[in-house]
Order: structure tokens, then C-alpha cells, then sequence
């Protein structure tokens, strides 16, 4: 080689070195060495073939070369054998490759040059250039090749490591972009770093105006209720190990002024020298979970309260009956056995109705459909809760063209049951009753209202909810506050709604609907 070109490869080198500070986008790279490559070996084409880490080989990057001749290397490319020493069998294979193909597709015109990229024993790839006449290389012309190649294994290797960062980078992103749970990355010193949308969603506020904001600022507890802070265990010595995570619960106060029941969990993040890098706090909204643990309280001392009662009851008269220095009069043991058997009916209803809403909760709440009259159902409902009361008058107003609805009749009689039920329990002066059926053109509505005091409005939005009962109600009558959850289960089922009319002052009235026709 003549010496002036000598120093443009010694200047190729240089542009190489510059690249590896100075471009980490690999396929920018990639192009930049192939140009530089063609130049430097006066060739006309060139490609850059890259091995994957688990082996396989592949075009990253081509200079000069027709689309259609690198859809014919690929699957060649691929066939090529892994090898635990790549170096010495899969390289010269690729070698030999390309070059059977440079000399077949050029008519023997073309020859190549290929240079092998490897940095630190590990086979980056091969760098091959096309040209027009073989090449007579001295040992410093060779020196000076492989240090070019050398250059550029670095500069591809640190570009792969760059991508692979920034795909690791991306990946966090949309993790922690799409997690369900409030994130904060926190510093040492406890300046929030990150913030994902989740968390911001909680606290109301946008994550670029939590960042750079300190952490006391962010996270305040009240009714703190497991757990110590955050400030509190640092101060007793927190984190003692890597991996010492550490829970704390209580409510969220937040921008809108509602607080919001959360558990968080910090995690240190710790180099290799045991230092602090980061905190991770990761924030649960436990909402349905404190709802769980009410609506578990509230079942137990509801279902103690209504069970405990007919089973005195019961125990109370059976004991009074058995007593052998007592002799009863015939009166006395009817009305005992009576009472006996209105309780046992009640255990049994309330047996009937805790497991209906376990059937519903497991999404197991079976439906028999058939023809259904609804019209002489609540009439035959109504004629047996008359016997039950003397103070209320029950009646039953149905249009006269009231159609056949398809429906499971039991559970319909159910929902009936309930709501007349709860009609006579909840107006203890008496007055009327009314069961009202009327006809619209996809679906029927049937209302029963009574003349009690009526729901008050902050009652309303709760009363089909499980184990609900209202503070007058709960003093005043008894139940389990299961009857109208498991009636609104029963509607919904059939594809009809159920609610309430209100009309305070005026008594309770509750309307269903049902569909005429089921789809």
C-alpha cells in the first residue's frame, strides 16, 4: 500500500475511535464503520453480520448490496452451526461463506475481505467488504486492519450494551407505566426520583408535580394502623440487610380531602458496596379490603345477633316444657310449640337466605325457568301474609292484560316474600299494603309499597347491599340485612332492575322490572 493511504486508514482509525464516544445508536454505528470499512479497503460494497449472545447469525447492516441478495443470505446465515468456540469453526465458516457467494453472484469478478469483530474472546460479528481486485496486505498493513477491527468490536459492542440498556429502560417504563399500584422511586434522602401514573391517580395529582417533591410531603398517614413510617424505621436502624422490606398501613391524605386506605411496602435498592441507592415504595389502595374486613364484622355480629335469638327462644321454652314439677295446660303447650316452630322457621329462612348469598358470591345461583303468572302469584303470596297480620290490609292490583313472563318461579315468590315481609315488618302501625303490576312493551314493573315511615335518602344507595341495615332499622326490627341484596340478585339474574321509589312521607315503595321476553 502506498504510505499516504496508510495514514488515511490510520485516520480511519481515529474516526472509529471517535465513534465509540461518540454514537451508541448501533444502527447508526454500523452504518458509519461499513462506510469507513469500504473506504479504507477501496471497496464497493460491504455488510456487517452480527452473532446473538445464544448463538445464530444475522445481516445487521449492509452498504451497496441489492435487497434481494440479502433475503438469500439470510437463511443461509442461519444455518450456520453454533459452536462453543465460535472463533475458530463458526467464523471461518461465515467467512467461507461469503466468500462462495461474492465469487458465484459476481462471476468471479468480486473478491472479499472480512474482518472479524471480537472484543474480550467474545464474537461480536464480521465486517466484509466487496471489491474489485485481491488485496496484498504487508504485517503493518494487517496490524493496522485488525486494530480498525478491534476499534469497531468495541464501538458495536458498547452501542449493544447501550441498546440493551435502553430496552431494559423501556421495559421498566411500561411496568411501571401500567402496574395497578402507586410507585414511588425514592433517593437516599427521600426526593422522589419516579412517580407512575397510578400513584398520582391516588393522590389527585400529576407525576411530573410529585417528582423532585420530598417524601414526607407526599406520603401523610392517618389512623396509621400497622407498621411504622417510613422516617421512623430509618431512625431505628432500617434497612439492617438488602432485602429488608419493611409495611406500613393507614389512610392516605390526599388533594380532594378524602383520605384513602393504603399499604405501603418499602424495599431498599443496594449496590455491591452496601450503600443506599434507592427506595421503592409501592402503594396498594386496600379499599375493598378494609370493606372485606367491615363486611366480615358485620356478618359475625349480625348473624350472632339473629341466630342467638330464636335458639333462646327455642332453648327457653323447650326447658319450660320439660319441667316435670309443672303441669301445662293444652293452651299453653300450643302456643309454645307455635312459638318454637316460628323461630325454627326463622333459623331456617335465615339458614336458606346465608347460603343463597354464598351461591351468588361463587356465581352459582341456579335458575329454573317456566311460564310464570305473575298477576296469581303475588295473589296467592298476599292471601297467606293476610293470615299473618291483622292490621294491615294487602291488596293486589294487576293490569288486566298482564302478560306471561318467563321466570323462575320460586325465586320470584322469593323476592315477592321478601318485599311483603319486609312491608308489614316496617310499618308496625299497619295501614295499607299494595302489590302493582303494570305493562310496558319490552318488560312488566311490579311495586310494593306500604304506609310506614319510609327510607330515609341516605339509606337508599345501600339498602341492596349485603348485611345492610339502617341504625333505626337494626333498634327496631330484626333480620340480616339479606333480604333486598338477595332479592336485587334474583332480578338482575332474569336481566331485569330492582329500586326504590322514593317517596318520603308517604311509606316505602319498592319497583322491579322484568324483561317480557328473555334473549
Amino acid at each position: 500500500m502506498l504510505p499516504d493511504f496508510r495514514v488515511r486508514q490510520r485516520d480511519y482509525l481515529l474516526d472509529i475511535s471517535r465513534a465509540i464516544t461518540q454514537e451508541l445508536d448501533l444502527d447508526n454505528l454500523l452504518a458509519r464503520i461499513l462506510r469507513v470499512s469500504a473506504e479504507m479497503l477501496a471497496g464497493q460494497a460491504g455488510l456487517c453480520v452480527l452473532r446473538g449472545d445464544q448463538g445464530g447469525w444475522m445481516v445487521a447492516a449492509s452498504h451497496g448490496i441489492p435487497p434481494a441478495f440479502l433475503r438469500y443470505l439470510d437463511p443461509l446465515l442461519s444455518a450456520v452451526p453454533d459452536h462453543q468456540d465460535p472463533a475458530r469453526f463458526e467464523l471461518p465458516e461465515i467467512n467461507r461463506l461469503l466468500q462462495s457467494l461474492t465469487r458465484a453472484a459476481s462471476l468471479g469478478i468480486l473478491t472479499g475481505v472480512g474482518l472479524p469483530l471480537i472484543f474480550h474472546k467474545r464474537v461480536i460479528g464480521v465486517l466484509f467488504i466487496f471489491r474489485n481486485y485481491p488485496g496484498v496486505f504487508s504485517s503493518n498493513d494487517r496490524a493496522l486492519l485488525q486494530s480498525f477491527a478491534d476499534q469497531a468490536a468495541i464501538a458495536v459492542h458498547n452501542a449493544q450494551l447501550y441498546t440493551q440498556v435502553s430496552r431494559e429502560k423501556q421495559r421498566m417504563d411500561a411496568l411501571l407505566d401500567s402496574a395497578a399500584d402507586g410507585i414511588l422511586i425514592l433517593s437516599p434522602n427521600h426526593e422522589v426520583e419516579r412517580c407512575n401514573p397510578a400513584f398520582a391517580s391516588m393522590v389527585g395529582l400529576k407525576p411530573e408535580s410529585v417528582r423532585g417533591r420530598d417524601h414526607a410531603e407526599i406520603i401523610r398517614l392517618k389512623q396509621r394502623k400497622d407498621g411504622l413510617t417510613l422516617e421512623q424505621a430509618e431512625a431505628g436502624g432500617w434497612p439492617l440487610t438488602p432485602n429488608a422490606t419493611m409495611y406500613v398501613e393507614g389512610d392516605l391524605e390526599r388533594e380532594n380531602g378524602l383520605p384513602l386506605p393504603v399499604g405501603i411496602t418499602y424495599a431498599p435498592l443496594v449496590n455491591g458496596e452496601g450503600n443506599l441507592v434507592n427506595i421503592v415504595a409501592s402503594i396498594r389502595d386496600i379499599t375493598r379490603f378494609r370493606e372485606a374486613e367491615e363486611l366480615k364484622s358485620t356478618f359475625i355480629s349480625v348473624i350472632s345477633h339473629e341466630l342467638k335469638t330464636p335458639v333462646a327462644l327455642i332453648k327457653g321454652y323447650v326447658s319450660t316444657l320439660r319441667r316435670e314439677d309443672a303441669s301445662w295446660d293444652r293452651n299453653i303447650v300450643k302456643d309454645s310449640l307455635e312459638v318454637i316452630e316460628e323461630e325454627a322457621d326463622r333459623l331456617t329462612n335465615l339458614i336458606e337466605n346465608l347460603l343463597d348469598a354464598s351461591r351468588l358470591q361463587a356465581g352459582a345461583l341456579a335458575m329454573s325457568l317456566s311460564d310464570v303468572l305473575l298477576d296469581h302469584l303475588s295473589e296467592k303470596i298476599a292471601e297467606r301474609f293476610r293470615t299473618q297480620s291483622s292490621i294491615h290490609t294487602i291488596s293486589v292490583d294487576f293490569s288486566p292484560d298482564f302478560p306471561v313472563i318467563l321466570a323462575d318461579e320460586d325465586r320470584i315468590s322469593q323476592v315477592l316474600t321478601n318485599l311483603l315481609s319486609n312491608a308489614i315488618k316496617y310499618s308496625p302501625e299497619g295501614g295499607d299494603i299494595r302489590i302493582n303490576g303494570q305493562v310496558r312493551p319490552e318488560y312488566v314493573i311490579v311495586c310494593v309499597s306500604d304506609q310506614g315511615p319510609g327510607i330515609s335518602a341516605g339509606d337508599i344507595p345501600h339498602v341492596f347491599d349485603r348485611f345492610y341495615r339502617s341504625v333505626d332499622a337494626s333498634r327496631t326490627t330484626k333480620g340480616a340485612g339479606l333480604g333486598l341484596y338477595l332479592a336485587r340478585a334474583v332480578i338482575e339474574a332474569h336481566g331485569g332492575r330492582i329500586w326504590i321509589d322514593p317517596k318520603p312521607g308517604y311509606g316505602a315503595r319498592v319497583c322491579f322490572s322484568l324483561p317480557r321476553e328473555t334473549k
